[in-house]
């Protein structure tokens, strides 16, 4: 399909609260944490690393067979363009908007100029605390000795340590961090969403951390399972999603489908997918599904079971999907890209399946569903070799992605975050329609 385009802080924050009327970034994103009302960026950054230290003093030793915990012994150096970070090794100290661990001299260093007073002002203060809780997992891996892995696997495991550490802060240990509601998890994963490779990198790259897919996929991991889970993390069972791009060509146009081209040929392939995975999950066969976009006013419907924040819906009555065509669908493809549009489509065909079956698609239970069964279908795509119809371009995961937070934050108190969200239909990437059932 297509590569992702690089979505900037201004563009994703515009994205998120008005293409279907979402929270905006980050005034709406509910009450501060208890470092972001008054403290400065440096204050939430020597907060967040005392609270990190907190942390690994107490579960430091469930991974290091009863080691004591060690804190970093070289300093916390914020930097700037006129005053630069330390030396690392034999590598001098450069000015990059950027946060990092020494582990030569045992340091971690951060943009105090750019970086970080970036982050904490669009997303809020818990993503600095995710993005130092990633620099002190890259410490914990040095005193693990556990630093011998490709670059990929171990930025991802220093993700799946924050991800452990903003599992404690979500539960109430922190006093740093208090009262996280689920709008903030979401900016935080919004924040992710930026911090990530360059759709195409290579997994073998040098300095590969990986895809926005795989980077909260990681920090899920952490959130869900703890550290014993990320200090399990090898090469031979992280999953990496990322893929180079095949051509030159297609690096060129980022394969790129023009907008109604996309929605024909996606809307096709749901069609075929369902039509395969359907009986296995509901017993019978899959009666094909209009898609009927609108431009204006909507078909009629009564009781419209409805997506991306009402834009969108499938209409039982009628057993047909539809979304607005005049404005979300090309505001998706054109600041996401064409995924977003698959996404869009996935949710309408994954309603359509629940409902069918007779299963509810409006309570908590039921949307995480919807997640996972859309999920099935990329996962369906994931693995088909060329010519077996329409297949992911490196990025098509952080479209997903990008575009199912934009549907998460929709301000529906009683429902699951973008967070929970994302979480269920990771699952239906990796593991399939079986995870779904």
């Amino acid at each position: 399909m297509t590569a992702y385009r690089r979505i900037s802080v201004a563009v994703l924050a515009v994205l998120l609260s008005s293409v279907t009327g979402c929270v905006p970034l980050p005034e709406s994103a509910g009450p501060n944490t208890s470092t972001a009302a008054t403290a400065s960026p440096n204050d939430v950054v020597t907060r967040s690393v005392t609270d990190v230290e907190r942390f690994w003093t107490a579960r430091y030793p469930e991974v290091s067979r009863g080691a004591a915990f060690k804190p970093v012994q070289g300093g916390l150096h914020p930097y700037t363009e006129t005053d630069l970070p330390p030396a690392c090794g034999d590598e001098q100290g450069v000015y990059q908007p950027n946060a990092f661990y020494c582990p030569a001299g045992d340091f971690i260093a951060w943009d105090a100029q750019t970086l970080i007073p970036q982050l904490q002002q669009q997303f809020g203060p818990l993503l600095v605390g995710v993005v130092l809780a990633h620099e002190y997992g890259h410490a914990v891996q040095t005193r693990l000795g556990v630093s011998d892995q490709p670059t990929v696997v171990l930025e991802q495991q220093a993700d799946c340590f924050a991800g452990a550490w903003m599992a404690d802060v979500l539960a109430g240990r922190s006093q740093a961090f208090t009262g996280v509601t689920p709008a903030q998890l979401d900016n935080t994963v919004a924040g992710l969403l930026l911090l990530r490779d360059q759709p195409g990198t290579p997994a073998q790259a040098a300095q590969a951390h990986g895809n926005a897919f795989d980077r909260i996929r990681a920090l899920q991991d952490g959130v869900e399972k703890g550290v014993a889970t990320c200090a399990a993390y090898r090469a031979s069972n992280v999953p990496v999603t990322e893929v180079p791009f095949t051509s030159r060509e297609d690096a060129a146009t980022g394969g790129d489908l023009p907008y109604a081209e996309a929605v024909t040929s996606l809307a096709d392939d749901a069609q075929g997918y369902w039509s395969r995975a359907y009986p296995e999950l509901a017993g019978k066969p899959w009666p094909t599904l209009p898609v009927q976009p609108f431009t204006g006013t909507p078909p009629s419907c009564t009781a419209p079971d409805p997506a991306a924040g009402g834009a969108a819906f499938y209409c039982k009555a009628g057993d047909f999907v539809t979304f607005d065509n005049g404005r979300l669908g090309p505001q998706l493809h054109q600041n996401i890209g064409d995924n977003a549009v698959g996404m869009l489509l996935g949710d309408l065909f994954a309603r359509a399946a629940q409902d069918r079956r007779g299963r509810s698609t409006s309570d908590r239970t039921g949307q995480l569903a919807v997640d996972c069964l859309a999920g099935s279908w990329t996962n369906d795509q994931l693995n088909r070799q060329p010519g077996q119809g329409l297949t992911l371009s490196p990025g098509d995961l952080d479209e997903a992605v990008a575009a199912l937070l934009a549907f998460g934050r929709a301000a529906e108190e009683s429902g699951p975050s973008a967070f929970e969200r994302i979480a269920s239909y990771r699952n239906g990437v990796l593991q399939g329609l079986g995870a779904c059932t």
